[in-house]
């Protein structure tokens, strides 16, 4: 919008009045006056540069050249942006044009190079199915030029051998067939199928003559080494005079049988790699053939109609096996490990033969397993063989714990719900004749006191113990998931006996005091403690965790994320659930104990409480020494006789919770019944406290330092009881007056809280207390 000009500016003697020129610009047009006013933001540009002033329209002629210079600037932008965008959208005209046309040069040239190629390649495709005949032709020599080779390197390979098995030299022939297993191993993806059969075939044939001649001289060494050795080693035997041939011999042919290795394990279509699992990686030669007489005398003693194959005697084999390992490990060790250790075999000896002799056994276990899964006691029999065999295996032999034992046998499906069956139902059975016994409530060692401090009867030790059995017992299984079987197991004969518990509670729930009642509370605190106790230990933690990633419902029931979460993080436990159940158990029979305390203690307390003696006392300064109140003492009897007879039955921590909910119980019961039911003179009010605090606290007192504690109560009242009369009408006022009228403008006025609490009164309600206060009788002017 232009500047205004100089015919615009109008001088009046009254003031002035500037007319606008009519503006051009559509936006100005749209927003000028029809009424010949000025726009409102004229109006302002005026007042903010002159003003109503008249000595200020001086300045209106720098305020109209500054406007025209400014005009002049904007005009000639607008200008030059209209000259330079015509040139801008030209320039990209020109471009676009170039382009295009750069594009159509290089579509017309792609066409052409595409017309040529298509040419040359027509051109050449006769050249091109000549050379692929030829060279699918030189493809077909070459393989059978292979193919001959592979059958002249096996008649090379064979023949060798023939002529060193002539020539009587065995470590040739062996390397021979060594380079044939090779041969066959690298034939292993060939499509060469006759190939394959002729040379496997050949490796076959000249491995069993050559194996059988290993054998046989090998079997004929370790006859004059005495192997087998059936009965411990003699140490006063000397060695035989020929002991050094006979030591080199043995290291020839271990390794000569070491270098079989591949072949007997090709022909025995076992995997030849020795990256595999311990369970399939195979026996090295050396040791299978130290095997076979151990093998012929297992069989002939335990296969057959036998004597000595008794399915109710497996512990025959079974420590024949253990035997036959503690003899010949001095001899692995000491005589075929180091020829071993010299061929470069990653074998231990030792651990070898062990493995074979198991693999025996394990075939055996298996067999007998299968034909006793419908004979409880013998398979019980045949289970607790295995277990001991097991730790043989593990203790005295030092059998890896990364290799299966004989405990393996037991995982099969059949076997191990068999096996879970059996224990489920002999630990019934056990627990049936437990509580049937005649000590089963009273505690084997009630007659030690220093090792009787949780009086625990026999039947629940004996139930944790048998429990702890069976963790033992399936500890050493190799899979996690039958654990977890085993733990599930666990737990439900732990929640099947505090059901048995429940049951025999409710039965002696009418004689809370009688020693069987309390020997069950003394059994639900032990299992309880027992099981928090197995919460924290490695091995259930352990199966804690595999339970969680296994995802077992069995164990873990219908969990969120939020307790599978704790689980995770080891911040619960699998046996919280059961422990929950025995605490809950634990309150409601403390609490049934406790009741019928109270209700001895409130009939032995009738007299006292009713007692009108509490007015006509007279004051401590006119007695010359005080006494317990006679009304009193049935009720201290009945107190201290409770405790020591709760003392006596229930164990420490069980007791030390009773004396405590029953001083708590004490202490309401004297309050509410006795002290709120009276009202006391200064004699009554010191006769009570003086029962109180050096009769009935001391009672208490053998079991904590500060027994008042436990009555705050009963001692507060005696407090507020017992106080001058003075401070007594001191803080009656104080608790009569409004809540509101306590602030004074100097704030010096205390609550009666702080009040309370200078007098150790803490326990009790400004309330209560005035009421306390409201049973004395000794008052001025009353």
């Amino acid at each position: 919008m232009a500047a205004p000009t100089a015919e615009q500016l109008n001088h009046q003697s009254d003031g002035f009045v500037l007319l606008g020129t009519v503006s051009t610009n559509d936006q100005d047009s749209k927003t000028q006056p029809v009424d010949g006013s000025l726009p409102d933001y004229l109006i302002d540009l005026i007042q903010n540069e002159i003003g109503c002033d008249l000595k200020s329209l001086k300045k209106v002629k720098g305020l109209l050249e500054k406007l025209t210079e400014e005009n002049k600037l904007l005009e000639e932008q607008v200008q030059t942006v209209s000259s330079s965008v015509p040139l801008r959208v030209s320039a990209a005209l020109s471009a676009a044009d170039e382009s295009r046309l750069s594009l159509e040069g290089l579509v017309q040239r792609e066409g052409i190079v595409s017309n040529t190629l298509t040419q040359h390649l027509q051109g050449a495709e006769p050249w091109a199915d000549s050379l692929k005949q030829s060279l699918g032709q030189l493809d077909n020599t070459e393989r059978h030029m292979k193919y001959l080779q592979r059958l002249a390197r096996i008649e090379e390979l064979s023949d060798t051998i023939q002529q060193c098995l002539m020539t009587n030299c065995l470590p040739e022939a062996v390397e021979s067939v060594e380079d044939m297993a090779l041969l066959d191993l690298g034939l292993q993806e060939s499509d060469c199928s006759h190939l394959k059969d002729f040379l496997r075939g050949t490796l076959r044939f000249w491995h069993k003559i050559l194996k059988d001649r290993l054998t046989g001289d090998f079997e004929d060494l370790l006859t004059h080494l005495h192997w087998p050795f059936i009965s411990p080693p003699s140490l006063s035997l000397s060695p035989p005079a020929n002991a050094q041939e006979l030591q080199n011999q043995l290291d020839l042919l271990v390794s000569l049988l070491l270098s079989l290795q591949t072949s007997d394990d090709l022909i025995s279509e076992r995997p030849v790699s020795s990256v595999g699992s311990p369970q399939t990686k195979p026996l090295s030669l050396p040791i299978q053939m130290m095997l076979l007489p151990l093998s012929k005398r297992f069989r002939y003693h335990f296969t057959g109609n036998r004597q000595t194959n008794a399915l109710n005697k497996p512990e025959w084999f079974l420590t024949q096996v253990l035997m036959w390992m503690g003899n010949s490990s001095k001899f692995m060790e000491e005589t075929i490990q180091p020829i071993l250790d010299r061929k470069g075999a990653n074998v231990d000896a030792k651990v070898e033969l062990f493995r074979g002799l198991l693999i025996m056994t394990q075939e055996k276990l298996a067999s007998d397993a299968s034909r006793l899964l419908y004979d409880d006691a013998l398979f019980c029999h045949l289970v607790d063989e295995i277990l001991q065999f097991e730790r043989e295996l593990r203790s005295t032999h030092s059998y890896p714990s990364s290799l299966p034992g004989a405990l393996n046998v037991l995982l099969q499906e059949a076997v191990l719900q068999k096996w879970l069956t059996v224990e489920r139902k002999m630990a019934v059975e056990k627990v049936d004749a437990m509580l049937s016994t005649e000590g089963a409530w009273s505690s084997q060692y009630r007659d030690i006191s220093d090792m009787d401090e949780l009086k625990t009867p026999d039947c629940a030790e004996t139930f944790m113990t048998l429990v702890l059995v069976i963790t033992d017992r399936y500890r050493g299984l190799s899979c996690p998931r039958a654990q977890l079987s085993f733990l599930a197991l666990q737990r439900e004969l732990v929640d099947d006996f505090r059901i048995r518990l429940t049951q025999v509670m409710k039965e002696e729930s009418r004689n809370p005091l009688g020693a069987k009642y309390c020997a069950i509370l003394n059994a639900v605190y032990y299992i309880s403690t027992v099981l928090g106790d197995w919460g924290d230990n490695v091995f259930f933690l352990q199966l804690q965790q595999f339970a969680v990633a296994l995802g077992e419902e069995e164990l873990l029931g219908p969990l969120g994320v939020t307790e599978t979460g704790r689980l995770a993080s080891l911040e619960g436990s699998l046996f919280e659930g059961l422990v929950g159940l025995l605490e809950r158990l634990k309150g409601d029979m403390l609490g049934r104990l406790l009741e019928a305390v109270m209700r001895d203690v409130r009939e032995k307390a009738q007299v006292y409480c009713k007692d009108s003696r509490w007015l006509s006392l007279p004051s401590q300064c006119d007695q010359a020494t005080m006494s317990l109140s006679s009304s009193a003492c049935p009720l201290m009897l009945c107190v201290r006789d409770h405790l020591l007879q709760l003392q006596q039955m229930l164990c420490q921590p069980l007791f030390q919770t009773a004396w405590q909910g029953l001083a708590e119980r004490v202490d309401l019961f004297l309050y509410q019944d006795m002290i709120l039911y009276n009202h006391f003179n200064e004699g009554g009010a010191a006769q009570i406290q003086f029962d109180m605090t050096r009769n009935l606290f001391p009672l208490f007192g053998h079991y904590c330092k500060k027994p008042e504690n436990f009555f705050k109560h009963v001692k507060e009242a005696c407090i507020i009881l017992c106080l001058n009369v003075g401070s007594a009408l001191l803080l009656r006022d104080l608790l009569k007056q409004d809540p509101e009228d306590l602030g004074t403008p100097g704030g010096q006025q205390p609550s009666p809280t702080s009040t309370l609490n200078e007098l150790g009164v803490f326990r009790l309600a400004p309330s209560d207390v005035l009421i306390l206060l409201n049973l004395r009788a000794s008052w001025p002017g009353q």
